[in-house]
């Protein structure tokens, strides 16, 4: 049997055999019941992507098509359990196939969420499901880059319905004093944390400029329109309250200007605002020396967002960024290090079996294997 050059590359081989234990796991081949989780979801189906480009074998397309269309049916639609059934949207049956992202899509949380009678308990809220704006707009991304990957509607269709939606459900308030939810209810109802995450503006502006972008590139009609959500986000994204020192955060600010260069219609000054916050919460987050801590008191797949966020900024053209961004870049590039650095600490065989990883196996995986096969997740939007 001949082994095709890409599976040649250690780094290509490795994500291969991940993602496929990946698939065999969670029931997305073989006999296992499906178990979807929607973040895991979504750069586990841009990892089978990248992977059918790089060594042009069609099962890994056919992996992406089929686990899109299990997380539809899965955390599109109530869970087992809920005394409710169907499709969140309220569609029936055949609509809800053509439209399946309408009502949003539950977090895929192992506890059901919290009712409406009972108390909050931060600790517990973080086991129960519900709806995450930014989880949402990641499956958004990731419908994106299937409907660039294939030049079809369809996947573009289904992200800008579950953009509208979520604009929709997750914006609240007056409408000088807007402000968004991080976590609504699996029916979108009612708020489950009323407060705004740090990055929900950005995640959700960011996603639909690269939404209206992808539709003008592939020829797709510009429906549902996103020019109030656009225009809302815009004025919600704080410029001087981006920056973080968490590293999961800190992956998701690169990965936001390495789209964000890449699009024709960025707002003035917000490219420039990222790679600021970036840089500043990185010398802060390198003087933590979290990577210098024993591996059972790191958290995997949090580090493994700066390194796949580091991966993005590496592929942003020099040229598309503007002058006045050089010296904040400078301070990024000090630490570019850093991606090397965690991706060989996991890379590891001894810290992949300590609990701190098992704990979090699928979520770990997939987002290893993005950081050693990028070219779906950190694919240019051409």
């Amino acid at each position: 049997m001949t082994v095709p050059m890409a599976m040649r590359d250690p780094r290509t081989a490795h994500a291969n055999e991940l993602m496929l234990r990946f698939a065999e796991r969670t029931g997305l081949s073989g006999r296992h019941a499906p178990r979807r989780y929607l973040w895991t979801d979504a750069f586990a189906v841009c990892n089978f992507v990248g992977l059918a480009r790089v060594t042009g074998k069609p099962r890994y397309r056919e992996l992406a098509d089929d686990l899109v269309d299990q997380v539809h049916h899965v955390l599109g639609r109530y869970a087992e359990g809920d005394p409710r059934s169907g499709w969140m949207s309220g569609l029936a049956d055949t609509s809800g196939e053509l439209h399946p992202t309408v009502g949003g899509l539950r977090i895929g949380k192992s506890q059901p969420e919290r009712g409406a009678d009972e108390p909050f308990d931060q600790r517990a809220e973080w086991d129960r499901d519900g709806q995450y704006f930014h989880y949402l707009a990641k499956w958004m991304v990731t419908l994106d880059r299937m409907a660039r990957d294939t030049r079809r509607e369809q996947p573009l269709m289904w992200a800008r319905e579950l953009a509208h939606t979520a604009h929709q459900r997750f914006t609240t308030g007056h409408p000088e004093a807007r402000r968004m939810v991080w976590k609504l209810s699996v029916d979108l109802s009612r708020p489950l944390v009323d407060i705004m995450g740090q990055h929900d503006p950005l995640d959700g502006l960011v996603t639909c400029l690269q939404l209206d972008a992808t539709a003008h590139a592939i020829g797709a009609p510009l429906l549902p329109p996103l020019d109030a959500a656009i225009t809302e986000y815009t004025a919600l994204v704080d410029h001087e309250a981006l920056s973080t020192a968490d590293p999961l955060g800190l992956g998701a600010l690169l990965v936001a200007a390495w789209r964000l260069a890449q699009l024709p219609a960025a707002p003035p000054g917000l490219l420039l605002a990222i790679i600021e916050a970036t840089a500043t919460g990185l010398e802060f987050y390198a003087g933590l020396h979290d990577v210098a801590q024993p591996p059972a008191r790191r958290l995997a797949f949090r580090e493994l967002g700066l390194a796949i966020g580091l991966a993005a900024y590496a592929r942003i053209p020099r040229e598309a960024l503007p002058a006045d961004t050089r010296a904040a870049c400078a301070r990024i590039e000090r630490h570019a290090g850093l991606r090397d650095q965690i991706e060989t600490f996991w890379l590891r065989h001894e810290h992949r079996e300590l609990p701190s990883w098992i704990e979090h196996t699928d979520i770990n995986d997939v987002m290893l294997a993005t950081c050693l096969c990028p070219d779906g997740f950190v694919a240019d939007q051409s």
